[in-house]
């Protein structure tokens, strides 16, 4: 279903410039929209209309182009992002407030003495900021609480990116953001009346107590008042009003210089945190202080935020672990107004087996599967990686190559004259310089060779015309580990014709099939090898015109038999009809070939054919089966013969012929068998 539907969309989606796209000399055509650009495009703007909190379960096997995927959906979703900006700025004429620089005196202001509102014109913004946050599962992999991890990590980054001022000041003094008082007020903001008169109580106490001091101490005391009187009041007055001051003061340095990262290390780094009463209410506390700031800085800014945490190598942790984070995304961050989007970069297969394999869960999330479709809110499975998707990443992977080939073609494009210029210099030592030429000219000749057929093959890899790059996985680590390879091979294989130059030896494209070949199925390749030196060492020479599909035709039986000692050998190989259609239709590799290819293998791990070879020779040392008895392939024989031994044994019995049925049987007796009797 998913190849026809890649063939469909691969037709339908067709434009003229598609030629220009895939020639390798005419460049890389950015416009050309690939298969992954469609599926992160639609992902991006669901993720900038979807109701918000929610998590995405990003499906995908290791190393399946994770991260460029979730680069690409990060900048879709900045350019979307931009262009509602500038839509609502055109729709309501004002421009969002500043956070940073010169805005942050009048953040400043309105923490303090103002309080926020929500209305329906802060609900009909359809502009968006989003916040990125990576949190890499893998660096945290070493505590024993991974969910803490996540967290402190959450918070930091929002602390981070607004600044730790701003929300230190809303941990002291800040409030929550409330509904609209009636349904007819607009207002998004309105004076906090108490901390404005408690501040001007506050001012007006320490004036007067300063006031009373200069008094009494001036001796301007007016009237009968004595001087120690007014010198009592003036302190206590400014005592007063001016500790409540510094006590605002010293609050939000306490919260400027200890983070809420911190706090919630302290908390884990208690003994015994587990049983104390409310240490979670503790955790989920801190985290609504952000979630309140977060949506005060929505009205601030007159945009909606949306901060996007990005969870990656949670499959390679511990089931304890990976529970532990789930249950916080569930139970800490899923508020029903946290502006929060997650996305679960994991392999679902590895992820739920831990599920049912932690010792917690035990009755909970007996499938995992189960446990988690009830986390995960939008499932998005990474599809299998299109033509022009696969095409574009191989020719991404040839051309971020820093090898000979682009030195050769550099140095071809060298003017004339300063070579020319470069070898004058050396007028005096005429003959070392000749020498030394003469051994650069012919290496230069020997590189500019293996540059063209490096070039040549790598071209085969991403060439549209050529069905090489059907076979190619979709792996990215795949990618770049054949196209690392192939250099190698090709210049083995160059110093191997020179050695042999009267025999012609492979071609660069069937140099790269062998090593897509020896990358895709190490197991039926090194089976085919194995067998073709058994036979060799026996004394029967293979044919070489023989193609290695029959060979692996021949003797696959024999390889069915040791799948269970092969199993994990078997698990690397890719998909079997695949190469049954490489080595016998597209890429017929013959004997001769392989044996001249098999010199140049780099690719190909040699133990694999080894334990063949260990277990061939074990097989074949198996003692032979003892001989069978004749009354094992004949019951009514054998009943018919011990009948005609009680017959004949009574009739020896009553008449006394033993000697003439001796008679009749001298050789058994000789060889000391029992007769046989007759039938």
């Amino acid at each position: 279903m998913q190849k026809n539907y890649n063939a469909h969309f691969t037709k339908s989606a067709r434009t003229p410039n598609e030629q220009y796209f895939l020639d390798p000399e005419l460049g890389h055509q950015k416009d050309i929209l690939t298969e992954d650009d469609v599926y992160c495009s639609c992902l991006a703007k669901t993720l900038c209309h979807v109701p918000v909190p929610v998590t995405v379960g990003f499906y995908a096997p290791f190393g399946c182009r994770l991260h460029m995927m979730l680069d690409k959906i990060m900048t879709l979703m900045q350019q979307e992002a931009a262009q509602r900006e500038s839509e609502e700025l055109q729709r309501v004429q004002w421009r969002p407030r500043r956070v940073r620089g010169w805005g942050v005196p009048q953040l400043l202001w309105f923490l303090v003495f103002l309080q926020p509102v929500i209305t329906e014109l802060h609900l009909r913004r359809r502009n968006v900021r989003f916040l990125f946050i990576r949190f890499s599962a893998w660096q945290y992999a070493g505590t024993d609480k991974l969910w803490a991890g996540l967290v402190t990590t959450l918070c930091e980054g929002i602390r981070h990116h607004y600044g730790a001022l701003p929300f230190s000041v809303y941990s002291v003094l800040g409030n929550k953001p409330c509904g609209p008082r009636d349904g007819l007020c607009q207002r998004e903001w309105h004076c906090r009346r108490r901390v404005c008169l408690a501040l001007l109580a506050l001012l007006a106490a320490l004036c007067l107590g300063i006031g009373l001091l200069y008094l009494s101490l001036g001796g301007h005391a007016p009237g009968h008042a004595a001087p120690g009187v007014l010198r009592a009041l003036g302190g206590a007055a400014t005592t007063l009003s001016g500790s409540g001051l510094l006590m605002a003061v010293y609050s939000v340095g306490k919260h400027l210089f200890v983070s809420q990262r911190k706090k919630i290390e302290r908390l884990v780094s208690r003994e015994k945190f587990g049983s104390q009463l409310g240490f979670m209410c503790e955790v989920k506390k801190e985290v609504e202080l952000l979630t309140d700031f977060l949506c005060f800085l929505e009205i601030y800014q007159r945009r909606r935020l949306r901060v996007v945490l990005e969870v990656t190598g949670l499959d390679t942790c511990y089931p304890e672990r990976v529970v532990g984070v789930l249950n916080a995304i569930n139970t800490l961050l899923s508020d029903s107004h946290a502006p929060f989007i997650f996305i679960l970069v994991v392999d679902p297969s590895i992820l739920a087996a831990c599920l049912e394999s932690a010792s917690n869960m035990k009755g909970t999330a007996d499938n995992g599967y189960l446990f988690l479709n009830r986390t995960v809110t939008l499932p998005f499975s990474v599809p299998v990686m299109g033509r022009r998707t696969k095409l574009q990443f191989l020719h991404d992977a040839v051309r971020s190559r820093d090898d000979l080939l682009f030195r050769e073609l550099s140095r071809q494009l060298q003017p004339p004259g300063q070579a020319a210029g470069a070898a004058g210099e050396g007028e005096q030592l005429l003959l070392a310089v000749e020498t030394q030429a003469e051994g650069e000219r012919a290496q230069g000749r020997v590189d500019a060779e293996a540059a063209r057929r490096i070039q040549e093959a790598l071209c085969c890899l991403h060439d549209d015309s050529d069905c090489l790059y059907e076979y190619v996985p979709d792996n990215v680590v795949s990618m770049r580990r054949i196209v690392n390879t192939v250099p190698i091979t090709v210049r083995l294989l160059q110093l191997q014709q020179q050695q042999q130059p009267d025999r012609l030896g492979p071609t660069p494209r069937h140099a790269v099939a062998w090593v897509v070949l020896a990358n895709q199925w190490p197991c039926r390749l090194s089976w085919v090898l194995q067998c073709l030196e058994d036979r060799q060492q026996a004394g029967g020479e293979p044919e070489g015109r023989a193609r290695l599909w029959d060979v692996f035709c021949d003797n696959s039986r024999e390889l069915h038999t040791m799948t269970k000692a092969l199993q994990n050998v078997l698990d690397l190989d890719g998909d079997p009809e695949l190469f049954e259609r490489f080595l016998g239709t597209d890429f017929p590799f013959t004997v001769a070939e392989a044996q001249s290819l098999l010199r140049c293998t780099v690719n190909l791990d040699h133990s694999i054919r080894r334990r063949m070879g260990l277990i061939r020779a074990v097989s074949a040392l198996k003692p032979p089966s003892p001989p069978k008895s004749p009354s094992r392939d004949d019951p009514q024989a054998s009943r018919s013969a011990s009948n005609a031994a009680a017959a004949a044994g009574t009739s020896q019995v009553a008449h006394g012929s033993g000697h003439s049925r001796e008679a009749h049987h001298p050789r058994d007796r000789t060889h000391g068998v029992k007769p046989r009797p007759m039938a």
